[in-house]
């Protein structure tokens, strides 16, 4: 029986399954491979819960973190309504192919119905061919406004600390 919830960033028991999941997560190919530093272990689960606009969404098995989601409210200038990026999104390895990851997108598209938002936005790495599958079966598609013109790209340029 898998229990899905909103996190509540408070909650020790949340807080310990968010960087738990996390860590799993940046260890992963799909994450980058490298655990998260002492700063991001010691910090995200405060500066999530300093923001808002940040929503996070458990799935436990019993006492075991299954599932996060970490959704962050963005805005459409488009549609001039609010949207819910799904920034992260990670199944523990004994969970997967287990609906876990579809009942995550479910409580974000609840979350996001909740705040007015005009649509669900997320990012997939071109070589995670589960997570794209997973991603269409929930009514995901990859970004283009004018087939001509291509599909949208991420892209990023990182900052230095300090500036």
């Amino acid at each position: 029986m898998i229990d899905v919830l909103e996190a509540d960033f408070a909650n020790p028991a949340h807080a310990a399954a968010v960087l738990s999941l996390m860590e799993a997560y940046a260890r992963d190919p799909m994450g980058g491979g490298q655990g998260l530093s002492a700063f991001t272990r010691a910090n995200l689960v405060d500066a999530l819960a300093r923001r808002p606009s940040a929503h996070g969404i458990l799935a436990f098995a019993g006492e075991e973190p299954a599932g996060l989601a970490i959704c962050l409210e963005g805005f459409s200038t488009f549609a001039c309504r609010p949207l819910l990026n799904v920034h992260d999104l990670v199944v523990a390895s004994d969970f997967r192919r287990q609906g876990v990851g579809r009942r995550l997108l479910q409580r974000a598209e609840l979350i996001a119905r909740r705040l007015g938002c005009c649509k669900l936005t997320l990012e997939v790495l071109e070589g995670n061919g589960a997570a794209q599958g997973a991603y269409r079966s929930a009514g995901f598609r990859p970004y283009q406004l004018d087939p001509a013109m291509g599909r949208a790209q991420f892209w990023e340029k990182p900052l230095p600390d300090g500036s």
